[in-house]
């Protein structure tokens, strides 16, 4: 039984910034951008971005334009929650009317959520979940320098609590940026490894967010945050898959490839704007006990996880696959073949980039999976965005095989 394809699709929704500044040299509309939305700006950046030419230069840009500027450079992977508190203690006495997010997927996370904090009253975890913001948070401007998690155009930011198994969201459409400053220059430099993780994460974003189920909303003054796949995140998506499925490839083996990192900036941006309302399903899921388990990074699990998922998710999608294998180049014209087509070239791809091929080579054991099923079945937000049913025992076929790195098992 497989689902409609994108064309059939009859309702739509997109949360997105006010405004999107694309392309190179886009940077050097920064200043004007936050001059708009405030005169004292409290800049977020990852510390190694702080001492960068292109951020001196936004800096003295700002204060040429009359905005004053305060520093925090105290970015921590993974974004431990009493990171959050402490950046918006520090800042809350300066009284910033705008915060600029600069750098990575923590970077910008960081910005969101030191705008939500300065803005409402805590603790962070009353914000947990979905649709629990109370009003509105100072402006953001985001400006990515990495293509990846897709964060400068989407409601969601995460973070790491203690006292939490999982890491965990706030989902808000008041967390979206007012301004995406996304230029691709940014993203030159970036090291190979930090290219191939961020990169096929937000291939899985489109990917994701294209097979996610279908289904009509039930509207509200308050939609979910993320809906399913809809005629607006499909077609971000197609487009973001388009663009990248050629382009990650290059952009991890010739770092300084203009074209490639501009495509990639591209399709981040599309991604992020299209799981914004579309969402993503189950290596999402999974991934969440997996780098918990193991510590490695988000894209990486994301990414070796794919096209497990996808392959169980084969017969209720050919459609959708089908779409994507002339996307990404490898359509011949029969849709259950360009189905299959479309799994085994992104299987090509994350091995072209060097991903582990298994959870084996990630460090798990077999006698963990079983409680890596059960922590994943418990994402419901994620898992009820799949085409499938998310059983127990469907989630454990699939941990069975990636962790043997036989997909032919889910056949």
């Amino acid at each position: 039984m497989s689902g409609p394809s994108s064309q059939t699709l009859s309702h739509a929704v997109m949360r997105a910034p006010d405004a999107v500044h694309f392309g190179r040299g886009a940077r050097r509309s920064l200043a004007a951008a936050v001059a708009e939305l405030g005169s004292r700006a409290l800049m977020v950046v990852d510390p190694f971005l702080a001492r960068s030419e292109s951020f001196a230069e936004a800096l003295d840009a700002l204060d040429s334009s009359g905005v004053a500027v305060r520093v925090h450079s105290e970015v921590v992977p993974e974004l431990p929650v009493a990171e959050v508190v402490a950046a918006a203690d520090a800042a809350r006495a300066w009284h910033p009317d705008v915060v600029v997010a600069w750098g990575g997927g923590s970077a910008l996370d960081l910005g969101k959520l030191v705008a939500l904090l300065l803005s409402q009253p805590g603790p962070l975890s009353d914000y947990y979940g979905e649709n629990r913001v109370r009003g509105p948070v100072l402006p953001i401007v985001a400006v990515p320098t990495t293509a990846g998690t897709g964060s400068e155009a989407t409601p969601v930011a995460v973070v790491s609590d203690p006292d939490r198994a999982l890491k965990v969201g706030v989902s808000d459409a008041r967390l979206v940026p007012r301004v995406a400053i996304v230029d691709p220059d940014l993203t030159v430099g970036a090291p190979a490894h930090v290219t191939a993780h961020s990169g096929i994460d937000a291939i899985v974003h489109c990917a994701e967010s294209f097979t996610a189920v279908a289904r009509d909303p039930e509207w509200s003054e308050r939609l979910p945050i993320f809906v399913g796949r809809n005629r607006l995140s499909a077609l971000l998506a197609l487009d973001g898959l388009r663009a990248m499925g050629t382009a990650l490839p290059r952009a991890v083996a010739l770092g300084d490839d203009l074209d490639a990192r501009e495509q990639m900036a591209w399709g981040s941006l599309l991604g992020g704007l299209a799981f914004g309302s579309g969402g993503t399903h189950l290596s999402h899921a999974l991934q969440y006990p997996i780098g918990a388990m193991t510590h490695t990074p988000h894209g990486l699990g994301t990414g070796l996880m794919l096209p497990y998922v996808l392959q169980a998710c084969r017969a209720e999608t050919q459609p959708q696959l089908a779409e994507m294998a002339v996307a990404l180049g490898v359509a011949t014209g029969s849709p259950t073949d360009d189905a299959q087509a479309a799994i085994d070239r992104l299987a090509e791809i994350c091995a072209e980039i060097g991903l582990a091929p298994s959870l084996a080579e990630l460090g798990l054991t077999r006698s963990q999976l079983p409680q890596v099923a059960e922590l994943a079945a418990g994402v419901t937000r994620l898992t009820a965005l799949a085409s499938v049913a998310a059983t127990p025992d469907l989630l454990m076929r699939i941990l069975d095989a990636a962790f043997d790195g036989d997909r032919s098992r889910l056949d």
